[in-house]
């Protein structure tokens, strides 16, 4: 009896079929992945994707090579993620500076242009003042700045336009004060800017608690406050804005895992769940509590609307600063 060919030909159609099957190939991921910091060496934002890339590593058995693209105050590093193909083999540790810098005509791209993955950072931002300061406390300042006339008092803690110099602002506007009410001293940084206010060359600092914390341990300046619901556990001593005058304003500085615009649902599921774990790591929660960099966990989503967020926020504050074009 002659056997029937059938199911050696059913076999090599379904042989066939799952050799023409991208999923066949190999699991994501199969190379090695870039990772694109905007920012130069050395700094928290360079720190930051150090560490977590390497939690991830070992997440994702490849290794992960962090390439700082700087230039244009995060534009070149940001543009390079946006534009990379959307494979997963090129993601990005994207910061805030994603919801400001189109407002300011520095760039086209939006948060719409990238895939957010997850939100690995946030640090709100803080005022600092010198010991000699004019300020008793965070409602001596509100007060004095509403009753005192513009230009009374200087600022500083990014360059203009920066994110320091917005969530000072944003402050201001909240408590029904005119953006700009203080005058803006740009610089290139907190570490400048802290050292111009302890030789009382400024009144105030507006910058994150991590990048203050040596000179404030140090005696030399103290914060009027952070910009956060909850007293952060990394400074337990520093009152929130909250519980000192009831405001509800926050806004500070996050840091995420993105790609560019199109990647897969499967991909980013994937380097989601890796990256989860790669932030409850014991490595990655020690090194930034070490840091002083506040650790808040956002999933794909959560990320999402965090952008979108922003991006309106930043739009109406830096709107009323005179910054938009």
């Amino acid at each position: 009896m002659k056997r029937s060919s059938a199911p050696r030909h059913l076999g090599l159609l379904l042989s066939a079929a799952v050799l023409a099957s991208p999923l066949a190939w190999a699991d994501y991921p199969e190379k090695p992945i870039t990772l694109i910091v905007p920012w130069a060496a050395g700094g928290g934002t360079d720190a930051t994707a150090r560490i977590i890339a390497s939690s991830l590593e070992q997440q994702l058995g490849q290794t992960i090579n962090v390439q700082n693209r700087t230039g244009g105050s995060g534009v070149v590093g940001h543009t390079a993620i946006a534009n990379a193909k959307p494979d997963g083999y090129t993601l990005g540790l994207a910061t805030v500076e994603v919801a400001m810098m189109h407002w300011q005509g520095l760039t086209d791209f939006t948060y719409q242009d990238f895939t957010p993955i997850a939100q690995v950072n946030f640090d709100s931002a803080s005022l600092s003042i010198a010991d000699d300061s004019p300020f008793e406390n965070l409602e001596d300042f509100v007060t004095k700045v509403k009753d005192d006339p513009q230009g009374t008092y200087t600022a500083s803690g990014t360059g203009l336009g920066g994110i320091w110099h917005v969530a000072l602002n944003g402050f201001l506007m909240d408590q029904g004060i005119a953006a700009g009410k203080i005058t803006w001293i740009p610089s290139q940084g907190s570490a400048p800017a802290m050292t111009e206010l302890a030789s009382d060359s400024i009144d105030l600092v507006a910058s994150s608690l991590p990048e203050a914390r040596s000179m404030i341990d140090a005696g030399e300046l103290q914060s009027l406050g952070v910009m956060t619901p909850e007293r952060l556990e990394g400074f337990p001593d520093v009152p929130t804005f909250k519980e000192q005058i009831g405001s509800d304003f926050t806004l500070g500085a996050w840091r995420g895992i993105v790609g560019p615009k199109g990647m897969s649902e499967d991909i980013v599921a994937t380097l989601e769940e890796a990256l989860k774990k790669a932030y409850d790591s014991d490595a990655y929660q020690n090194f930034m509590a070490k840091q002083g960099y506040g650790v808040v966990w956002r999933d794909a989503d959560g990320f999402a609307q965090l952008m979108a967020e922003d991006d309106q926020k930043f739009g109406k504050i830096m709107g009323e600063m005179g910054l938009t074009h």
